[in-house]
């Protein structure tokens, strides 16, 4: 059979052509290497901002939960105890409904399900009632005015993620 039948890249090469010098080698994976050294910081960096866009949804959620069972509450259309305020006695009862005024069995939900807080991974929220003290940290126990995440950290902003 003539060479020229053969196709070009199934002939022989010279030995010089046959593959990589360690040079190569190592060159192309120091580049690598600061590539991924580059990569990393932004990429963790856009997962961060990611957590704090669902936290800031998560907590839209369940403010609008509880000022919608204030305005039910302040409308007459459910019942409420006079030390609330109006206000959730606490989450729970956002997820399991309240009666309407009328209506012997049915019950009105707020959310379907606590949302879990991005920051945490756990559906333990900070809350605080009207009672409490504006810059107080822990609970009262009378009732649902806020909600905030539990997580310490301070966000791109420098604001902790719990004054959010």
């Amino acid at each position: 059979m003539r060479a020229a039948a053969i196709p070009r890249f199934f002939r022989s090469r010279p030995r010089a052509a046959r593959g990589f010098t360690l040079v190569e080698l190592i060159s192309a994976l120091a580049i690598l290497v600061i590539l991924a050294t580059v990569a990393m910081p932004v990429a963790r960096m856009q997962i961060r901002r990611r957590r704090e866009t669902e936290l800031r949804q998560e907590l839209r959620v369940l403010r609008t939960a509880i000022d919608k069972y204030k305005d039910f509450a302040d409308a007459g259309v459910i019942p409420t105890k006079g030390d609330t305020f109006g206000y959730p006695p606490d989450l729970q009862t956002l997820v399991e409904g309240v009666p309407l005024r009328g209506s012997a069995n049915t019950n009105y939900k707020f959310l379907r399900n606590i949302p879990i807080d991005p920051m945490t991974g756990r559906r333990d929220w900070g809350i605080r009632s009207v009672q409490d003290d504006p810059d107080s940290s822990g609970w009262g126990g009378q009732n649902v005015f806020d909600v905030h995440s539990t997580s310490e950290a301070k966000g791109t902003d420098g604001i902790p993620y719990k004054n959010w």
